[in-house]
């Protein structure tokens, strides 16, 4: 088995009996914020020709940096063999129907599927709001003679459940960010600055227990970091270590590993990665491997350059408002939040929404989606009149998707975190708030009885987080005076169990005697 990276999430996996294309994204994201790094646009015509016909494709799930619409359409074989995730909806399914794909294989999550003559796939689903309501998946890939995990950047609850399947030789995951937290938030620079220096440590601290929990031959870092050409964004880029940024390169992440013990492969699109009786043979493209990391700023202003006159015509196709924003707001959301008492009731606030001349706030409590009348909020966001045009002109169903991970707003909360909020932002229709709901009044209804309890530290505590029921036997870390869950970086108060992260998820912990 060889794997050899097309980018970011994207891996062509050549089997004796098949290949399958993973995630293959070459076309910017997110309103032309995310490229590619180290970009993929110079990748040799015998690599992409295989990339664009091969016998199967793996969408892992529907964020623009994986589900790269333009690619597929224009450049991908239609004829293709679908691996489809066991996801809660069927938008996947019908988003590729849609783009010209109709061969589709079913599977079931956590399941190995023969494809015959030795080779199989199990696809692990994860399906929880917070990964979007279409879900988040990761592949395990065996073709009799070795087994590849590609995690990309599925937070699974379970890491064990992806090493069930046999010995990992290879194992593909991120270790960077990917949220717009803190960057867009209005706070001093230097709270930023240590709000993010915080995340990269907790995005490192949770890929190192996927790793552990895996124990691969060799891990090859993935998904991530994108890369900003667009002067506004710039400084995203994380290139002396001093930005407010939470988009380390793949270098920092190799270095961590090594001081563990374990091995990880650095890797440019075009890399290939094989593991045969335990060797690991690597090669990569007539490039220098190390430009992109050791001169990054040249690189990426070279890129940039290069990527210029696209960011141009990407902005001149953002279009001009058409009508007020409230009414048609009004007349989309009112009716989802009708839908949503329990969710509103997470959410328990204000939310304005300022966009040129127009104040609009969403209204929790009442559910209603009406003008501004100065009172106070606890939430806001700022958004440029073309990008609120845009994403209500698309009935863009999940804003994490079409705006907010572009980076290209302000934002502003009064306290902690309110995953409610952003749930109903990822929930724009009535198939995903649906969902939605369902979820908050499984949180937000009867307490649940206490998990089994487990030993960390001096503390015995139930054993799954109250977040998103990460196992803390495996997540679970003592920081201080507080309980941390490396799965997603929430805290917990060792003295009572308050969570420090948001409202409303208290853990049962207490000393041991």
């Amino acid at each position: 088995m060889q794997a050899t990276s097309l980018g970011h999430a994207g891996i062509l996996i050549r089997c004796r009996q098949a290949t399958i294309v993973c995630d293959p994204w070459f076309v910017p994201a997110f309103l032309g914020s995310w490229f590619p790094f180290p970009r993929n646009d110079q990748l040799d015509a015998e690599l992409m020709a295989a990339v664009c016909a091969p016998d199967y494709l793996y969408i892992s799930h529907l964020h623009g940096d994986h589900f790269d619409e333009s690619f597929l359409r224009e450049r991908m074989n239609k004829n293709t063999r679908v691996l489809l995730p066991e996801f809660p909806t069927d938008e996947l399914r019908r988003r590729l129907t849609r783009l010209g794909f109709g061969d589709f294989v079913t599977t079931r999550d956590g399941e190995e599927l023969a494809l015959g003559d030795e080779l199989s796939v199990a696809i692990h689903v994860e399906s929880s709001i917070s990964d979007g309501p279409g879900g988040d998946s990761a592949l395990v890939v065996k073709d009799g003679e070795a087994c590849l995990v590609n995690q990309n950047d599925c937070r699974t609850h379970d890491p064990r459940s992806l090493a069930r399947h046999g010995h990992v030789d290879q194992h593909w995951l991120q270790f960077s960010g990917a949220i717009w937290y803190p960057m867009v938030y209005d706070m001093p620079v230097e709270e930023r600055r240590n709000q993010a220096r915080a995340k990269i440590e907790s995005q490192f601290v949770r890929a190192e227990h996927y790793v552990q929990a895996i124990g691969a031959t060799t891990v090859v870092p993935s998904a991530g970091p994108p890369c900003f050409l667009d002067d506004e964004l710039f400084s995203f880029n994380m290139i002396d270590g001093d930005e407010v940024s939470i988009f380390p390169d793949q270098t920092q992440f190799i270095s961590r590993l090594s001081q563990l013990g374990r091995r990880a492969e650095r890797n440019i699109p075009g890399s290939t990665i094989s593991v045969a009786n335990g060797a690991v043979r690597v090669t990569h493209p007539d490039k220098d491997v190390e430009a992109p990391f050791s001169d990054k700023r040249n690189y990426l202003r070279t890129y940039q350059a290069d990527w210029q006159g696209w960011l141009e015509a990407e902005r001149l196709g953002w279009p001009r408002k058409s009508a007020p924003f409230q009414p048609r707001l009004a007349a989309w959301w009112e009716p989802l939040l009708l839908r949503a008492p329990r969710l509103r009731s997470g959410v328990g606030g204000l939310c304005l929404i300022r966009s040129g001349d127009e104040a609009i706030v969403i209204d929790f409590p009442s559910g209603a989606v009406r003008s501004h009348a100065d009172e106070v909020c606890q939430f806001s966001f700022d958004i440029a009149p073309e990008l609120l045009e845009k994403v209500i002109g698309e009935f863009a169903v999940d804003w994490s998707n079409s705006l907010f991970l572009s980076c290209r707003f302000r934002a502003w909360r009064a306290g902690a975190f309110n995953e409610y909020l952003y749930n109903f932002f990822k929930s724009l229709s009535v198939e995903r708030i649906d969902r939605a709901e369902a979820e908050a009044r499984r949180r937000l209804g009867d307490q649940e009885s206490p998990s089994e309890e487990i030993q960390l530290g001096e503390f015995t505590l139930e054993r799954y987080c109250p977040h998103r029921k990460a196992d803390l036997s495996v997540f679970g870390c003592i920081e201080g005076d507080e309980v941390v869950c490396t799965l997603h970086g929430w805290r917990f108060r060792t003295s009572d169990g308050t969570c420090l992260t948001a409202e409303d998820r208290k853990l049962q912990i207490r000393r041991t005697q």
